[in-house]
């Protein structure tokens, strides 16, 4: 007599015509080979599989958890650092080196014409001493302003500084030719200084510093433009006085709204300057 491959118990439950001794590990049920699948012990049938696959919690990698609303890593910090290198590498290779100052660089005489660089000429920098400092400068209190700001918040802050940086180059040097994220981080600076100042934090060191390099910027002979330096100052203390007036989540059109004003003042003043004769 021969044994029936048509039993329940030695037959695969996916193809009764199967006959198989082999059971899944998980809810042991007849599984033929073709149904079998590896696992850390025996094997499991495609069902257990499947349900176990989806039990697994899924994890980001490195990149997305960065990007994700929760990361508190600093990523537009480390972007913008990322993109003023890359600019500078550009920058000093023939050829291209020329299209990048000629396209991205400020010169207020060609504000009509080129006005994307009124920011852009904030990410290209005139050498290796000018960008290593302004890169380390945005390196220590970029990520500290980015936590406590949140990206859009720091992000908006970073070009309207760069803005108002070169919108006083405008006002006040118009024969000038700009580059540099100093206008930029010394909105930072501002922003910081009107934050800490509304938490009741000590900011007497944070003033030695800003005061310092206001300084420096009036030495003879270094080509700093102060003015850069003074615009952006002005300009990110306005934006964080803003975001410190609109802290609660029920203010968020406010602070929209008024953080838009700003930007279009910058852009009247700028437009204003280039209509208007100059007395």
């Amino acid at each position: 007599m021969s044994d029936s491959a048509g039993t329940s118990s030695n037959v695969c439950y996916r193809h009764p015509n199967r006959q198989s001794y082999v059971l899944c590990q998980r809810c042991g049920r007849t599984i033929c080979p073709e149904c079998q699948t590896q696992a850390a012990v025996g094997v499991q049938c495609p069902e257990c599989v499947r349900e176990g696959r989806a039990s697994v919690p899924r994890t980001k990698s490195p990149l997305r958890a960065a990007f994700s609303r929760g990361s508190t890593k600093p990523v537009v910090t480390w972007s913008i650092i990322a993109i003023c290198v890359v600019l500078f590498v550009l920058q000093n290779i023939p050829v291209i080196g020329n299209y990048v100052v000629s396209f991205g660089a400020y010169r207020p005489v060609f504000t009509a014409i080129l006005p994307w660089t009124l920011i852009t000429s904030a990410f290209l920098h005139g050498s290796i001493f000018h960008i290593l400092l302004n890169m380390y400068s945005l390196f220590i209190i970029g990520p500290v302003l980015e936590r406590m700001l949140g990206r859009g918040r720091f992000l908006a802050l970073y070009l309207l500084s760069a803005l108002g940086g070169s919108v006083a180059v405008l006002l006040l040097a118009p024969a000038s030719l700009v580059v540099g994220a100093s206008g930029a981080i010394f909105g930072l600076l501002g922003a910081f200084f009107v934050i800490q100042r509304r938490l009741g934090g000590t900011n007497v060191q944070l003033l030695v510093i800003v005061g310092l390099n206001l300084v420096i910027g009036f030495v003879p002979g270094l080509n700093i433009a102060w003015q850069a330096h003074i615009g952006g100052l002005v300009a990110g203390a306005a934006v964080a006085l803003v975001f410190v007036r609109t802290r609660r989540a029920d203010q968020r059109t406010t602070q929209i709204l008024f953080v838009s004003l700003i930007a279009v003042a910058l852009v009247a003043i700028t437009i204003a300057r280039l209509v208007l004769p100059v007395s």
